[in-house]
């Protein structure tokens, strides 16, 4: 009789809904059109470190959606809504850890903001434990109105930016404002966010020639965001300044405060495995 009563609390700890939940993490690009960013906007090792910070790596889903549109299109916040729906359904996610870049905090922010604008944000919603906001342009961005303004930052903006873009006259700053103070929650004196939105900030730009440290990522990007800078505060990851970076939710850290050698971050830097920024997402989830 005791090993029937031992295989039924087997039977039911196996078939119980609890037993099957999971946690999960999703990596969720800034502007652009993407049909593969895992290798073409972050890259494998920074994707496959992080997602060793959860029990299961294997509950990890890269996002690729058109960011090229306004945070409430359909081909942005509708994709992104479809993409995590899929994933959390398909894997019994319970608990939910976004990793987002640049934009992709702002289409963020409008799902957990707006959740009667489409049905399947609840469900996202109740599931999201935790958005780790690398660059997030909460602010927006000056180079964003010199960019629609017709202004010479175009020939030095276009590969990072894309022209006329409505993810980049989104990003103008008073444009942001605006949202910030009537659609998006998570900023000053709005109501704030039902989950924890830890934004991970670049304060500068290094493209010292002889610096080795300069060529993560990409040496040429490195000069371009320096130019960039000239034009921001002297706070800025060369597309971002730090006051836009930690316009919502909390700073959880300013890119010298714990990456390796106290190194910052440009806004390109901080989509790599730059100066261990993968194992202190990694740890930190």
């Amino acid at each position: 009789m005791k090993h029937y009563y031992k295989l039924l609390l087997l039977g039911l700890f196996t078939v119980s809904p609890f037993a099957q939940s999971a946690t999960g993490v999703a990596f969720i690009h800034g502007t652009g059109d993407q049909s593969d960013a895992l290798n073409d906007y972050w890259n494998q090792n920074f994707v496959n470190t992080i997602r060793q910070g959860i029990s299961n790596p294997n509950n990890y889903l890269v996002v690729n959606c058109d960011f090229d549109q306004y945070m409430w299109d359909n081909a942005a916040s509708g994709c992104l809504a479809g993409q995590l729906t899929q994933f959390i359904d398909s894997n019994n996610i319970d608990s939910l850890t976004l990793i987002t870049h640049s934009n992709g905090g702002n289409v963020v922010r409008w799902i957990l903001s707006n959740p009667t604008w489409d049905s399947r944000y609840p469900t996202i919603i109740n599931v999201v434990d935790r958005v780790v906001a690398i660059a997030p342009s909460s602010g927006g961005t000056p180079l964003a109105d010199a960019v629609n303004q017709g202004s010479v930052f175009e020939t030095t903006l276009g590969w990072l930016l894309g022209y006329g873009s409505d993810a980049v006259k989104q990003q103008q700053v008073s444009w942001m404002s605006y949202y910030n103070s009537t659609w998006l929650n998570g900023t000053q004196g709005r109501p704030s966010l039902n989950t924890t939105f830890e934004a991970v900030v670049g304060s500068d730009v290094d493209s010292a020639i002889w610096d080795g440290d300069s060529y993560c990522a990409g040496y040429q990007y490195q000069v371009a965001l320096e130019t960039t800078q000239n034009w921001l505060d002297d706070c800025s990851d060369g597309f971002l300044e730090c006051r836009s970076q930690s316009a919502a939710g909390t700073v959880w850290f300013t890119d010298k405060q714990r990456t390796r050698g106290s190194e910052p971050l440009s806004h390109q830097q901080s989509r790599r495995d730059c100066f261990n920024l993968h194992t202190i997402i990694r740890d930190h989830i």
